[in-house]
């Protein structure tokens, strides 16, 4: 996303859901007992999150033409077709036709009756194939949503061009690129329960298939606020995490949201897939100008568009690509404050948090954002935050330090004036995670104590 203070896509069709709202470089070292953070003191939050990514998991939900397979790492793939589908590309005008397979979760009924849902899926499609994540819902009132398209979706573009799918609405509750959102929360009208639908794509004929390893949604209701209680410091620790400045690609296939000035969520997640040990080939990177520093930087833009929003900022299709690198899972969750991050933390987790500011707002930053996403990376003796900012103007210098009580209500508050004094949104402690298919003990310890499964 940019920098500017001027609004993003997202910047303006969030506000119209906050409108609603408010009118009502390797991993950490082993783990030891003197990084742990008190579990216990982790506060609540008004989020849920639900993950099918069990073998048990796939077998629960309604198959047709897909089936469940067991592993290591289990997940969902094409059986025996349900049958064939054409699919026009919106963004080239191509028709084909397709394969398909469908998997449907049973209802999940939501612990947070929410204003907002946003799913998120780890997956692998090789060349000839595609997916689509869709949500139906029930809202508070006993009535029931469309089906809505949260993403069509794959690794790579040569067969589809990964989208989002504008103007999807009830007149009750709309899809804003990859969030789904009640149109007016004043009335009180929630989403207490969905449904998911996942169709795996091939072409006819063949043989192949994706493989969907997890699937979920978190769902929240974030009240409107404009500040956040202050959280009190409880860790002190530094995850050494690659750094990696967006402004260095400034200009650089502009055809992927301008070029880099916008990169700060590729970039933020390729840092973060760096430090699990994600690296990408000579071969995946031979398309890149020889000239350009960083091009795993460009690959990652690449692979992180969305054709429809016109941006890197699809905050699923960074977590789907997060997934793509072995052994990786990605998730688009909340978190609740700071403590949480210092849980993760402790545990050798680095996140990825998404913020609005004006530049007076965060010392040291430098620039007004409408949008931009930083990847906190630890914490200082005094509790202030340590951050890989890619909106510096040189790896060097993408380590920041900011003051804690700052970030922290810059990134968890729901309401914002910005340099015009108008009343904007924010984005309410969203964050993406990155985390081993296999993780510790002691990490899944931390996961689940930030609701992540």
């Amino acid at each position: 996303m940019s920098r500017s203070e001027q609004p993003s896509r997202r910047t303006v069709l969030a506000a119209a859901v906050a409108a609603a709202v408010t009118s009502s470089a390797a991993p950490a070292a082993a783990d030891t007992a003197a990084d742990a953070v008190d579990l216990a003191q982790v506060p609540s939050r008004p989020v849920d999150n639900r993950a099918w990514i069990t073998c048990a998991d796939w077998l629960s939900g309604a198959r047709n033409g897909t089936r469940a397979v067991a592993g290591a790492r289990p997940g969902l793939v094409l059986g025996t077709p349900a049958g064939t589908a054409d699919y026009t590309d919106p963004h080239t005008g191509t028709t084909a036709a397709w394969e398909y397979g469908t998997w449907t979760s049973p209802v999940h009924g939501l612990t947070v009756p929410s204003t907002e849902a946003v799913a998120s899926w780890n997956a692998h499609t090789p060349a000839g194939t595609w997916l689509q994540v869709e949500l139906t819902g029930t809202y508070s009132d006993g009535t029931n949503t469309p089906w809505y398209v949260m993403g069509r979706w794959a690794v790579g573009d040569q067969d589809i061009r990964r989208t989002s799918v504008d103007d999807q609405t009830d007149g009750r509750s709309t899809v804003w690129t990859d969030t789904f959102a009640i149109d007016d929360a004043t009335t009180g009208l929630r989403l207490t329960s969905y449904r998911l639908r996942l169709t795996l794509y091939r072409r006819p004929g063949t043989q192949l298939t994706p493989t969907v390893w997890r699937l979920g949604a978190m769902g929240s209701d974030i009240p409107g606020r404009f500040t956040v209680p202050a959280s009190t410091p409880g860790l002190a620790r530094e995850l050494i995490v690659p750094r990696y400045s967006q402004e260095i690609h400034a200009g650089q296939y502009p055809e992927y949201d301008n070029g880099g000035e916008a990169w700060c969520s590729p970039t933020s997640s390729q840092m973060i897939i760096e430090y699990w040990g994600g690296r990408l080939t000579p071969e995946q990177l031979a398309w890149v100008d020889p000239a350009y520093a960083d091009p795993q930087v460009c690959h990652a833009a690449r692979y992180t568009y969305d054709y429809q929003y016109a941006g890197c900022g699809n905050w699923p299709f960074n977590a789907a690509y997060a997934a793509t690198f072995p052994d990786l899972q990605g998730v688009v969750t909340r978190l609740g404050s700071l403590t949480d991050l210092e849980t993760l933390i402790a545990a050798g987790i680095p996140a990825i948090t998404s913020q609005s500011f004006r530049k007076d707002e965060l010392t040291g930053a430098g620039y007004g954002t409408a949008g931009h996403l930083m990847t906190v990376i630890g914490f200082t003796a005094d509790g202030d935050v340590i951050a890989n900012d890619p909106a510096s103007p040189s790896d060097v210098a993408v380590r920041r330090v900011y003051n804690r009580r700052e970030w922290e209500n810059i990134w968890l508050r729901t309401k914002r004036y910005n340099a015009s004094g108008k009343v904007v949104s924010g984005t309410g402690g969203v964050c993406y995670l990155y985390f081993p298919a296999h993780p510790t003990a002691r990490r899944r310890k931390a996961l689940a104590a930030v609701g992540v499964r």
